[in-house]
């Protein structure tokens, strides 16, 4: 296994990503401005859990395959890009509705449930190719080839869920404090046209990347 001193730069690494801000970053503000810290906690529970496919795909060297293949990586970068665009219309359609209009109120849209929020959590993690060039770039630089690489990867994803779920769970409980504010029908339209406009941006940003 690697010496102890050499996972700090690693912890730095992921440290720094995890606050950078992003799609992630987005996705658990949003959610925990509309249902309440807890709502935020699964959202970044289902983006964090999307961490270990990404380990598990590096660690068996299918990430090589997708990234070897332009055709299949162009394919997987679109859905990851439709599916950033799709969360992006849904935030900018509930900027149409009538001020002071209720989750109850007919036309109004529905909120987000527990199991949604996991779902937006992961579904945007698990189709965002960004993840997968990081992991086959900065892994294989802390494996031990003397042990199992599915085994340290999977720690490593472990590290980084535990140091990814902190910060966006500090960030959802700073949210849900300003709760009243946010849920405030102006403040709460203006929240949802800047969080649509960022995702329909980073869709289309990642639809026309490279890699």
């Amino acid at each position: 296994m690697i010496e102890h001193f050499q996972w700090l730069p690693f912890l730095l690494a992921i440290s720094v990503l995890t606050m950078s801000p992003g799609v992630d970053t987005i996705l658990v503000m949003r959610n925990a401005a509309q249902g309440g810290w807890r709502l935020g906690f699964l959202t970044s529970l289902g983006i964090c859990m999307g961490l270990f496919a990404h380990a598990t795909l590096s660690a068996l060297g299918l990430s090589v395959i997708l990234l070897g293949s332009a055709g299949l990586f162009t394919v997987f970068k679109l859905l990851g890009a439709a599916y950033l665009v799709y969360l992006g219309v849904q935030a900018l359609r509930s900027v149409m509705k009538p001020v002071g209009m209720t989750f109850t109120d007919k036309g109004a849209s529905k909120p987000l449930t527990a199991w949604g929020g996991f779902r937006q959590g992961i579904l945007s993690n698990v189709l965002n190719p960004k993840p997968i060039v990081f992991y086959m770039a900065f892994l294989p630089q802390f494996i031990d080839p003397s042990y199992s690489a599915l085994g340290q990867s999977l720690f490593m994803a472990s590290l980084h869920f535990i140091i990814a779920m902190t910060w966006q769970t500090f960030l959802a409980l700073i949210v849900h404090k300003a709760r009243v504010w946010l849920a405030r029908p102006r403040v709460a339209q203006v929240l949802d046209g800047l969080t649509g406009l960022l995702l329909v941006g980073f869709g289309v940003k990642l639809a026309l990347s490279q890699r």
